[in-house]
C-alpha cells in the first residue's frame, strides 16, 4: 500500500509538472525569427495582383473591388488564417444606405474584409492592423490602380498575417487577438472604418490599438535622397506607450528614420484626420498612421506597382510586424494617458 501511494504521488507530481509546462507563457519577447518572413517577393507579387487592371482601380462597391476581395480571402487561407470568432465569413457587409448617408455618391453595397488570429493568453483583448484596401477607380476610360494608395497597405496587412500565423503554427502565436482589417470607402469618407467602430465585431473597450497603414511603397520630396524613412502620425496623442513603443522596436530592430512631422496638430495637411486609424482614436483607442507622404501620382493615374520601391516597402512592413508583435505579446496593453 505505502508503494502504491509513493507511485501515486510521483505520477502526480509529474503531470503536475508537464500541465504547468504546458500552460506556461510563451517566450515571445524577440520577434527576429518572424519578422524574417515578410518577403519582398511576396510584397511584389500580391501588389502586381492587388494594383493590377484586372481590379479596375477598386472603386468603392465595383465588381473590380470584389475581384480583388477575393483575391485578398484567397491568400488568408491559403496561409490558413481564417475569419474572425463570431463572423460567418471574411466580410463584413456595409449597405450602400450607411455609404451614402452623409454624402449620396450612389455608391453600392460594399465590405470590410477581415482575418483573424486569436490570442493563446489574452484572447478577449484585441489588437487591430487596418489598411483600405479601395481606390478611385476608371477615370476617363483611365484605370486608376491605386498601388501606393493603399494597394502597399493592404499587402502589408496581409503579409504580417502570414508571419504571424506561420509564428503560431511553431508554437509562438500571439497572446493577444489580431484583427486583420482591410476596409472600404475611405476615398470617399473613412466610411469602411467608421462602420467598423460603430457596428465592431469585438467590444470597442477590448480593441488596445488600431495599426494603420495607408502609403507605404513610395517616397516624397522631402525624402528624394532616401527611402529610409516612414513618417509617423497620431501615436503619442492618446498614449505615450504606443508612441515609446514604436520608437523601441524600430530602434532595436529596423533602424529607420520616423519622422514625425506631419504628427504636429497644427500641420495644415491634417493627416491625423485623413485616414482610418482616426475612427478608432475618436473612440478612444490608442492609434498610429505610417504613410510615406504625398508623391507626384497621389490619386493619379502614374500610381501603378512598376513604381513601388519594394525595399522601402519590405521595411517599412517590418516595422510595423515588430510593432504588432510587441502590442500582441507585451504584459499590458497601452495606456491611454493623453486627451
Amino acid at each position: 500500500m505505502k508503494k502504491l501511494l509513493i507511485l501515486f504521488l510521483i505520477a502526480s507530481t509529474a503531470f503536475s509538472c508537464k500541465n504547468t509546462q504546458s500552460t506556461a507563457s510563451k517566450d515571445n519577447s524577440d520577434p527576429s525569427k518572424y519578422v524574417k518572413l515578410i518577403s519582398e517577393k511576396d510584397l511584389k507579387e500580391m501588389l502586381y495582383v492587388i494594383a493590377s487592371d484586372e481590379m479596375e482601380g477598386r472603386e468603392t462597391g465595383s465588381a473590380g473591388q470584389k475581384k480583388a476581395g477575393l483575391y485578398m480571402i484567397d491568400q488568408y487561407k491559403k496561409s490558413g488564417v481564417s475569419f474572425p470568432k463570431g463572423a460567418s465569413d471574411f466580410y463584413q457587409h456595409i449597405p450602400a444606405s450607411y455609404l451614402n448617408a452623409r454624402r449620396n455618391q450612389n455608391l453600392p453595397d460594399s465590405e470590410n474584409i477581415w482575418a483573424y488570429i486569436e490570442g493563446s493568453e489574452k484572447p478577449e483583448e484585441v489588437l487591430v492592423i487596418s489598411a483600405h484596401y479601395d481606390h478611385v477607380g476608371i477615370k476617363d476610360g483611365e484605370v486608376y490602380n491605386g498601388a501606393d494608395d493603399d494597394g502597399s497597405g493592404t499587402v502589408a496587412v496581409i503579409e504580417m498575417a502570414k508571419a504571424f500565423a506561420k509564428a503560431k503554427k511553431q508554437g509562438h502565436g500571439p497572446k493577444r487577438s489580431i484583427l486583420f482589417l482591410h476596409v472600404t470607402g475611405e476615398e470617399h469618407g473613412l466610411h469602411g472604418s467608421r462602420f467598423y467602430s460603430e457596428n465592431p465585431l469585438f467590444p470597442i473597450t477590448n480593441t488596445i490599438a488600431d495599426i494603420n497603414i495607408d502609403m507605404i511603397g513610395r517616397r516624397d520630396v522631402e525624402h528624394a535622397n532616401t527611402n529610409n524613412y516612414v513618417y509617423v502620425i497620431g501615436a503619442d496623442r492618446l498614449s505615450s506607450d504606443l508612441h515609446n513603443a514604436v520608437v523601441a522596436q524600430n530602434e532595436k530592430y529596423i533602424k529607420m528614420d520616423l519622422d514625425f512631422k506631419f504628427n504636429d496638430p497644427k500641420d495644415p495637411n491634417h493627416f491625423y484626420e485623413r485616414s482610418d486609424h482616426y475612427n478608432f482614436a475618436k473612440h478612444g483607442i490608442p492609434s498610429i498612421f505610417f504613410f510615406n507622404g504625398v508623391h507626384e501620382d497621389y490619386h493619379g493615374k502614374g500610381d501603378e506597382p512598376q513604381k513601388i520601391e519594394y525595399d522601402a516597402l519590405t521595411k517599412r512592413t517590418k516595422l510595423a510586424f515588430v510593432l504588432a508583435w510587441d502590442l500582441a505579446n507585451r504584459e499590458n496593453r497601452p495606456v491611454v494617458d493623453k486627451k
